[in-house]
């Protein structure tokens, strides 16, 4: 106990004495996207992420489970490394949710941190796709389950036998229950108790014992340095370490990332990790990103993303883009829709296509790192449990939906005829072909990735309108979110970067030829001819300086 009481001791203190550099950012006007602390940029500021539960994705030995080899004979579906060709997704980076030895189906309860499970292949094959996507330009980052181990794990087995086990301490532990959360344990024939903020099958690691961030340092720059991924993502971060009945987000929590951020970025200075910090605000959870991790997961946006959309008004987008503009205005985190703890996006907004493709132009359209969920693209359908939100890819109308060619580990079950990667790439106007151009033209346009973006004022709540700009660079986003034309559309710009002058839109999606755009100086915009918008539709124009 008195070891334990020293190390936070020494933590509290590492914490209070952390010296906090301000981050220099570029200085894109207001609302602008920063770079990072260091005044560099980095590869994430620019990706796209796919986020993939290996299971479900493609089976290549038929026995049913996803695997690294079918997710390597995939990757051309994901990025062929040509530019030049249109059939793939474009998307720059994964996300691979757990592929350690596990019990679990879905893998966050980690026997053995530097292994590869064995349903999913071996190291080797591991290594073949990490090269074979590195190739393509694709970046991998993997889930790092750190807040707990599996029961099964060999450390919490031998915590088990007591005392004198050098991993005993490696686990909260108390001679009495505390309530929920504390499960009993027959250790040395005398019943304790363990704290598993999850589950029993989930024991917590306990960081007061600096033994613990040594292992994990190690398996950090194991993975980083032997193997070759490029970050991680950070599994119930602001769960690692309670205080009391205080459960998340306490000051160690925080001490302790900030040592981590300096352990992997003195290893791998380009190495990436984004924590997730679930059903916080952006205002909390922005602290994890001041020198503790590179990024965070913007829970709030996504869900005023979804919240928009699905009630046609622009009330909550809007409150959430007013927000972070005031709590982080350099927009330093991944934006998402739903992941793998959500029920899907398409079940979300019952199956509306327009919705769908209103939801997805938002997310990239706007400022951070965007994140998509594996199928999202396709308009897959899921309703929780989580297996059901966790089905195998839809790849084609082929038995099991093309994901294997024995029986899948679960039924992907045909909710939707038609939805299929084969079928959507031959139809113009399907959800996937969507997702491809927007990716691409978020490429494309540099306002799209690292631009500033503005609201612009107007009198309609069924109308979302933004502006990022990125000098010279600028792009107009106005969308109908609702099912009823819009006719009556006044734009208001209260931003520096754009003067008052005449500026010609040239339609990038939606529209069939250029419009004249006035800017007063008042920052009232007017259009010519009027811009009238159909029932969902989306209109994205690049702006040019007219012709004097």
């Amino acid at each position: 106990m008195k070891n334990k009481i020293l190390s936070l001791i020494i933590l509290l203190v590492l914490s209070a004495c952390t010296i906090n550099i301000p981050y220099l950012f570029t200085d894109s006007g207001a609302g602008g996207v920063a770079a990072n602390g260091d005044g560099s940029d980095h590869w994430w500021q620019e990706a796209v992420f796919y986020e993939i539960f290996l299971r479900s994705y493609y089976d290549s030995n038929g026995d049913g489970i996803g695997d690294i080899n079918g997710l390597t004979e995939k990757l051309d579906y994901l990025n062929d490394g040509d530019p030049d060709t249109s059939d793939d997704l474009g998307i720059t980076a994964i996300w691979l949710m757990p592929i350690h030895p596990s019990p679990s189906y879905h893998g966050y309860d980690v026997i053995n941190y530097y292994a590869i499970n064995p349903e999913y292949g071996t190291m080797q094959d591991f290594q073949r796709f990490l090269d074979e996507a590195h190739s393509r330009g694709i970046h991998v980052i993997m889930d790092l389950v750190i807040n707990h181990t599996s029961s099964q794990n060999p450390f919490f087995i031998s915590a088990s036998a007591g005392e004198t086990s050098q991993y005993f301490s490696w686990y909260v532990w108390s001679d009495t229950t505390h309530g929920r959360q504390w499960y009993p344990r027959q250790v040395n024939g005398i019943e304790k108790y363990y704290y598993g903020y999850f589950c029993d099958c989930m024991p917590d690691l306990n960081y007061l014992t600096p033994e613990v961030t040594v292992q994990m340092e190690k398996i950090t720059s194991f993975w980083l340095n032997e193997i070759g991924v490029d970050g991680f993502r950070i599994d119930a971060a602001k769960h690692l370490i309670e205080d009391g009945d205080k459960l998340e987000n306490t000051p160690a929590t925080h001490a302790w990332f900030k040592e981590y951020y300096q352990y992997y970025k003195n290893i791998q200075p380009d190495a990436f990790v984004i924590g997730e910090v679930a059903g916080n605000s952006t205002r909390q959870t922005t602290q994890y990103a001041d020198r503790e991790m590179d990024m965070i997961f913007n829970f709030e946006f996504a869900n005023a993303i979804m919240s928009s959309v699905k009630a046609e008004s622009n009330s909550s987008i809007n409150s959430g883009l007013t927000f972070i503009q005031q709590d982080a205005p350099d927009w330093r985190f991944g934006t998402f829709l739903t992941n793998h703890d959500q029920n899907r996006v398409m079940s979300v907004l019952d199956g509306s296509m327009e919705k769908a493709k209103i939801a997805a132009t938002i997310l990239l359209t706007s400022p951070g790192t965007p994140f998509i969920y594996y199928g999202e693209e396709i308009g897959m359908q899921g309703v929780k449990p989580d297996e059901d939100i966790r089905l195998p890819m839809r790849w084609s109308a082929a038995g099991d939906m093309g994901f294997t060619s024995g029986e899948a580990w679960r039924n992907p079950q045909s909710i939707i005829p038609g939805t299929n990667v084969a079928q959507e790439l031959l139809d113009s106007n399907s959800l996937l072909r969507y997702y491809q151009f927007l990716i691409r033209i978020r490429g494309q346009y540099p306002a799209l990735s690292r631009g500033s973006i503005a609201q612009l004022d107007n009198r309609n709540r069924s109308i979302y309108a933004t502006l990022r700009v990125q000098d010279p660079d600028a792009v107009l986003i106005l969308i109908n979110l609702s099912e009823n034309p819009v006719r009556d559309i006044s734009l208001r710009y209260g931003g520096e970067e754009l003067k008052p002058g005449d500026y010609v839109l040239n339609p990038i999606y939606g529209g069939n030829s250029p419009l004249a755009l006035k800017i007063s100086p008042d920052g009232l915009f007017t259009i010519t001819p009027t811009v009238e918008l159909g029932p969902h539709q989306i209109y994205l124009y690049h702006l040019d300086q007219a012709a004097k």
